[in-house]
Parts: structure tokens; sequence; C-alpha cells
């Protein structure tokens, strides 16, 4: 029978098709502003990804080759031209902290080792970094979507009780509000919390797509008179429509004044605070009692990273802190450490995402990071003021942060809708950009998105000369 241990049999065959493979990897990103934006899987690719279990396995340089013809397949958010969803372009150096992690093969449930140290000193950052006390909560996450989930699980409890845990909500109908703006993710935490989508209460926004702070005053009168118990404010600090910042200081004023937990957005909005630019329209967010941001966002750290800070450590500890006898904690040794980030959210095993968001930190620093992201400001101002100055195109919302919704506009198009749609599927299916489409008003838009750091104006130049050309030829049709 062969020795059932996974190391290698032959250890210099891995390090060659490790190095080689490594070698292509980089090759890859160097090479992120040429060719197309994205590429679809060829169909015998995606053929060959439905072969059935293995129950034999394969030598490492033909496992290096199988990876490696993954490589050209990706979404394509490291193109410079890829302007759809919210996503990051990543970064280089990020290869090398994954490295590293995969081995040491670390979980970050807890106990007292390198990673915890590790973790925590990126979470005394994200502290400084967003202006929350130096003993608040917090905890590294998959994104925003998780870390609004613990945000919000912490503000039930904090309202009704710790013994809201064993018992549930009981007789109390909680609600929160957001603006119409608000992430999905938000109306989901309600539902995965027992709350009900329901119990959000969408709250209209003005005529620059932030939250209308005396339409939200009014429903939280109206609920309260209705015997409802309001508990939650959620605030968004950069849309991901158009980019549009609430006034959080308001917002915080108006949590204060009614008791309510304010948490804060920030998926990829709250960390331009690094920027000189945006910095002073983010007052306020500092004062949130929760704050759920990304670093694979705006912020580039390779997917996924996201973090969740808590103002009130206690309420945090007291929504998740719970062991079983066999996690139970010691003074000493390798269970020492307490409290552990598995006190501070649902996950017992975690991975060593910090290393990436460390060692990006290290590697770029923070005045690096806020250059990049005031320069896609500055490019969504400029693009939006070209369009404005472009026959044939018509913007849709004001260029505020760094989302851009316009569309193509010709006399006598029958469906407008349709043609601005094949327009960004002609894109994307040529590889020559990628945006996306949104609805402003009523109407569908051409959604661009600039968080990637390869972008120049001539990207733009492109994509706006490709949308006219495109827009006259499938017109016609």
């Amino acid at each position: 029978m062969p020795d059932p241990t996974l190391d290698p049999a032959d250890w210099g065959a891995l390090r060659d098709a490790a190095h080689d493979l490594l070698d292509r990897s980089l090759d890859r990103l160097q090479s992120a502003r040429d060719g197309r934006v994205w590429t679809p899987l060829p169909d015998g690719m995606k053929a060959g990804l439905k072969a059935g279990l293995p129950a034999e396995g394969m030598q490492h340089f033909e496992l290096a080759e199988r990876l490696a013809s993954l490589l050209p397949y990706g979404v394509g958010n490291t193109h410079p031209r890829f302007f759809g969803w919210v996503h990051g372009a990543g970064n280089p150096g990020g290869v090398l902290a994954e490295i590293v992690a995969a081995a040491m093969n670390a979980n970050l449930g807890g106990r007292d080792h390198g990673a915890i140290y590790v973790e925590k000193q990126v979470l005394d950052w994200c502290r400084a970094m967003m202006g929350f006390p130096a003993d608040s909560g917090g905890l590294i996450v998959s994104g925003t979507s998780m870390a609004t989930i613990i945000a919000l699980k912490a503000a039930r409890d904090a309202r009704i009780g710790p013994e809201s845990r064993t018992k549930g909500a009981g007789g109390v109908r909680l609600t929160g509000y957001a603006s119409a703006q608000a992430h999905s993710c938000v109306a989901r935490a309600f539902d995965m919390l027992g709350l009900g989508s329901d119990a959000l209460r969408i709250v209209p926004c003005l005529e620059d797509f932030t939250m209308d702070l005396r339409a939200l005053r009014g429903m939280i009168a109206e609920d309260t008179r209705s015997g409802l118990t309001p508990f939650a404010l959620i605030g968004t600090a950069g849309s991901v429509n158009l980019g549009a910042i609430d006034d959080l200081s308001g917002l915080a004023d108006i949590a204060a004044n009614k008791g309510l937990w304010f948490h804060v957005d920030g998926a990829f909005g709250a960390t331009a605070i690094l920027s000189d630019r945006v910095r002073p329209r983010l007052k306020g967010m500092e004062r949130a009692d929760s704050l759920a941001f990304d670093f694979h966002k705006w912020l580039h750290v390779n997917y996924d990273a996201g973090c969740v800070l808590i103002r009130d450590r206690d309420a945090h500890l007291r929504a998740f802190s719970e062991r079983p006898d066999y996690l139970a904690p010691s003074a000493r040794g390798l269970a020492a450490g307490n409290p552990w980030p598995v006190d501070f959210g649902p996950e017992l095993s975690r991975g060593f995402r910090a290393l990436k968001i460390w060692a990006h930190l290290l590697e770029h620093g923070t005045d690096k990071l806020g250059a990049a992201i005031t320069r896609n400001v500055e490019q969504a101002a400029w693009l939006g003021a070209k369009i404005d100055d472009t026959p044939g195109l018509e913007l849709l919302a004001p260029a505020t942060l760094n989302i851009v919704c316009f569309r193509y506009t010709a006399d006598g198009t029958a469906d407008p809708d349709a043609l601005n749609e094949a327009i960004v599927i002609a894109l994307q299916e040529s590889g020559t950009a990628a945006p996306s489409t949104t609805r402003i008003n009523g109407k569908l838009a051409i959604r661009v998105n600039l968080t990637n750091h390869r972008t120049t104006r001539p990207d733009l130049d492109l994509l706006l000369s490709e949308v006219l050309r495109l827009g006259g030829e499938l017109g016609t049709q």
C-alpha cells in the first residue's frame, strides 16, 4: 500500500512546478493592461470542468498546467477597462502574501499564535484609519455582507437584550432604516437575523440620491406611534449605483437623539477616508456604532477581505462569545490569548485573510493608496464633464464620487433602453471594455465604476468612442 502522506515524493518536482506557475502568474499580472478585458471560458474547457470526481491524482507539472490554463479567463477586473461592478483591481504583491498564508495554513478562529497578532495589528490600523476608539471591537471578515450581519446582530442584541440569543426576538417588532440606494446586503441581513426584510424601512432619497432626513424622521415617528421599536439606522458611504454618500453627520445626530444604533455601510466608499479630496464628505462616519467596509474593492487587496468595526467592544462580545468545552480558554499555552476572534463572529474556522491586508498596507502605505482613490475620483469628474460636452451622450446623474452613469442617445431610436443594453453587451463580448448597466430614474444607464489603479484617461476615451461607434451601428439595425 502506498504511503498515505500528502507530502510530495519528489520535492524538487514540486518546486519546479511552483516556480514555473509563479512566473506564469506574474506574467499574467504584468500584462494586465493588454489584450481583452473579459474572455469567456471556451466550451471545451467548460465540458472538461464537468469531469467526474478523480480517484487518482496527477503529477505536479500536470496540475500546474491545469491551473495555468485558467489564468486568461477571470472576470476581467485586473484590466484597466473593467468598469462594471465595484471590483478592486488586485495587487501583484498580494501573490507573496498568499504563498505564505498557504504555507502556514493557519486557522484564525483562535489560540495564541503569530497569525492572530497580525490580525490584531490590522484591526488597530483599521481603527486608526476610520477614527474609531482604540478599544472598539473588530473582526476581519470575507466582506461587507458578512460584516453587516455581524454589526446588525450586535445592534439587535444590544436593543432587546442578550437573552435574545436563546429566546429569540420574541414579541418585539424591530425596525431599521436605510436609503433607497442602500446595498441589498442590508435587507439580506435583516432576513438572516430573523427580523424580516420588511422590517427594513426604505427611506426615499433627495435629488442627489442621498437619504431624505426629513422623510426619515417622519417614518421613525410613525413607526413609534404604531407600537414598533426602531433600533437601527443605516447610512451609506458610497452607494453601489452612483457613489452617493449620505449626510452621515445628520444621520448620527438623528440616531443619537432617537436612541438608534448607527451603522455605516462603507463597502467601498469608507476607504476613501484616505483621499484628501473625499475625506471631508465622510464626516460623521467616525461617530458610527458600527462600520462595514472592504479591502478588496478600492484598496485592491486580493479577494476576499473585509472588516467590521463595532464601537462598543462589550456589545460585540456579548453578541457572539460562547465557547464549547473543547475551546476553553487558558491563561498560558496555545489556548491563551483571549478573547479569540471566534468570540466576535460566527466563524469557528477562519483563514489568514489578515496577512494579505497587512502585507498590502506595508507594501504601499496609506498615502499611495489614497492617491490612487483620488485619481479615480478625478477621472470620474473628467468623464462626466466630457459626456456632458459630447453630442449623442447623456449624463444621467452627477459624477460625485467614482461612478458615472450615462447613455447613448440618438434621434429616432425606438427603444433606447434596449440599444444601450446592446452597446454594453457588445463592449463586453468584444473584450474592449466591461461596463455594466443600472437604472436611473427609470432609464437604463451605462454604468462606469472607477475602482482600478491601472485605468488612464486614454482608456476612458476609448470607451466613449466605442459607445458612439456601436450606438451608431446598432441603432440602425
